[in-house]
């Protein structure tokens, strides 16, 4: 792989540092106020979400503590999904009985995040709820719930803001859409 020109290499802007910045706060007040009284526990689907995890987890005013997961369906520098979900790092601390809110940077066939949801769902939380800060529905295989929402974006393939393509670009401040050039080329 070439060495990527971390904004040459973005077609557009798709979404500012400070559309996300006031969205995350929108996002952290609502949680705020959902969970009022009650401990969460936010469990970041690494390597993506951390950015939003560390914006998200600052703008939520209650206690929370959190943990983190890494999956993977995709390898290298795929662009698609294999569909084949392994977990590469599990939870640290058992959530039964605590309410727990997973937080992903970006849904789009659902796949991953069904078979999260459903391994989450049989470590027995009180609740169980999704954040993301991305939702992608054209590309939906999966009906998945989504009970906090970022941004609906197109079929695009973006990068920043921790999404990557070959671990580059996740330390764009902003999502912006990558050249199909770059992820086109052999």
């Amino acid at each position: 792989m070439r060495m990527p020109d971390l904004v040459g290499d973005v077609a557009s802007v798709l979404l500012t540092e400070e559309q996300i910045h006031q969205r995350v706060t929108e996002l952290g007040a609502r949680i705020s106020a959902d969970y009022q009284g009650r401990e969460l526990t936010l469990v970041s689907v690494l390597k993506g979400s951390l950015p939003f995890m560390a914006d998200l987890m600052r703008a939520i005013s209650i206690p929370v503590s959190i943990d983190l997961m890494e999956v993977s369906s995709y390898g290298g520098t795929a662009t698609e999904s294999s569909g084949l979900v392994r977990i590469l790092k599990d939870l640290s601390k058992p959530i039964e009985g605590r309410h727990a809110l997973i937080v992903e940077d970006i849904i789009d066939t659902g796949l991953t995040l069904n078979y999260l949801s459903g391994y989450l769902r049989g470590k027995n939380p009180s609740t169980l709820h999704i954040c993301t800060l991305l939702d992608k529905p054209a590309r939906r295989l999966v009906d998945i719930p989504i009970d906090y929402l970022g941004f609906t974006i197109p079929d695009q393939f973006v990068i920043g803001y921790g999404l990557d393509y070959g671990e580059y670009y996740r330390n764009l401040p902003f999502i912006g859409v990558l050249r199909p050039e770059v992820y086109a080329a052999p």
